[in-house]
């Protein structure tokens, strides 16, 4: 592609009143509308104050602006251009939206967070978002280190986090995220918490892990629910919340001492050879991983405790080799390498180990919120951070429900792709009749799905 010279571009101005760069956004913020989420808003969150009036108008602002790829305060400013006015009412400044989440504290964020709930409970009875929830639910927990760089920023603390492959410490936040998916759906947000930096993994999981399994339970997740959890969680408070709520768990253990020999105790007749189907990253050595067995025991957690409790323990163990082995030199014995994982799940051993794999499906709800709302942690209260990550979490349930409505492939897209094709659409608004018509591009490749989308969300003229 080049430039074409006998036509050439000399003159550019910004002077068009009735242009939009976001043209996408109309359904998507009509889809949010049709879930009553001003509604649902105005019903759950009060902040006192002036500054803190209608929080309805300005949390779907927040949410409007992070739909559009905002990722910061100034950002919002995307939904304030051209035709914009036209389209939307109650468009607020920057400034307005930053002084509001300013005004927050921890209760009005908690408020912020079942607002979330009950909007994603509307997207779900709405949308497909989160179909076959009637047959089996999973419930996946993670936290992740978001690093900051304003050494007065409130709750920045150094924690650690694994760059690399290399273990490093580093100041910023520790969200902690539990996410709902099926068997045909990618995962949606059920709930979110900003905690310090220097905060332990498993701080709050045990309260989370009881709050997204209610909100799995009134999204229509009617059969069994399955709660993941890498090692960092494997604590018995967590273990304990999923029992006493009705769900199955399969966490990661960590390898210590009386999990080896667990391990090492299974008979040898026992083992079974699986090929994964996508070769897996092993950080520790380096390599990548495609052959190795499982077995499974008894075994007892938190034997000698009032917690103790029985389950089953899956062992995955992949033959540890010797990087400095010279060429053609025999091994002289077998040297495995173990993980393990705890559960009580139903499903017979190979369908359990897999699933419990899945568990890497939260790493990308983990990057699509990088890659847009949690690029930046952008005030410096903690708990103005707070309510942003709340907000980026409606935002991203919102744009998964709007890719349902697109089209098939969509629905498991990234949310960086659904932006790009659907949301960040240029188009001119033409007034007609007291209604606005959108001029959108000639042969924009993903018309189809944008017009699924627009058609989806509005109501058949009477």
């Amino acid at each position: 592609m080049r430039l074409r010279h006998s036509a050439p571009v000399a003159r550019a101005s910004f002077d068009d009143p009735n242009l939009v760069s976001c043209a996408g956004l109309e359904p998507v913020m009509r889809l949010a509308e049709s879930c009553d989420l001003p509604g649902i808003v105005a019903e759950k969150v009060h902040l006192p104050t002036s500054v803190g009036s209608n929080p309805a108008g300005k949390i779907s602002a927040i949410v409007a602006g992070m739909a559009a790829g905002a990722d910061s305060i100034d950002d919002l400013n995307v939904v304030r251009h051209g035709g914009m006015a036209s389209m939307f009412a109650g468009v607020y400044a920057p400034s307005t939206l930053g002084s509001f989440l300013r005004e927050f504290t921890h209760g009005h964020v908690r408020q912020v967070h079942s607002a979330g709930r009950e909007f994603l409970i509307q997207l779900a009875s709405h949308t497909a978002v989160l179909a076959g929830a009637d047959q089996v639910m999973f419930v996946d927990v993670d936290s992740m280190l978001r690093r900051c760089y304003g050494k007065k920023k409130q709750g920045a603390a150094f924690g650690h986090a694994k760059v690399g492959g290399y273990d490093v410490r580093l100041r910023g936040y520790n969200p902690l995220i539990a996410t709902l998916s099926t068997l045909d759906t990618a995962p949606v947000v059920a709930a979110t918490r900003l905690r310090a930096g220097n905060a332990g993994s498993a701080r709050g999981a045990a309260s989370m892990v009881a709050e997204a399994i209610g909100t799995a339970k009134a999204c229509g997740a009617s059969g069994l629910i399955l709660v993941r959890a890498d090692s960092a969680f494997y604590a018995k408070r967590v273990i304990w919340a999923c029992r006493r709520h009705g769900a199955y768990f399969s966490v990661t253990t960590r390898i210590d001492a009386k999990i080896r020999a667990a391990c090492e105790g299974i008979a040898a007749n026992q083992w079974i050879d699986i090929k994964y189907p996508q070769a897996i990253w092993d950080e520790d050595e380096g390599r990548w991983i495609s052959d190795a067995q499982i077995a499974e025991t008894s075994y007892t957690a938190f034997e000698g405790t009032r917690h103790a409790i029985t389950g089953r323990l899956i062992v995955r163990r992949v033959k540890r080799l010797d990087p400095h082995v010279t060429t053609g030199q025999g091994e002289l014995f077998d040297c495995w390498r173990y993980f393990a994982v705890f559960t009580d799940s139903p499903f017979v051993l190979e369908q359990a180990e897999a699933q419990h794999r899945g568990h890497a499906i939260i790493e990308q709800i983990n990057a699509d919120l990088i890659d847009g709302p949690l690029a930046h942690l952008p005030s410096g209260r903690f708990s103005a951070n707070s309510a942003w990550l709340a907000c980026a979490a409606i935002a991203h349930n919102l744009t998964r429900a709007a890719g349902h409505l697109a089209a098939p492939h969509y629905a498991s897209a990234r949310a960086a792709t659904i932006r790009r094709e659907i949301i960040n659409v240029a188009a001119r608004l033409a007034h007609r009749a007291r209604t606005i018509h959108l001029h959108l591009p000639e042969h924009w490749p993903w018309q189809r799905a944008w017009a699924n989308l627009f058609a989806a969300v509005h109501a058949p003229p009477a």
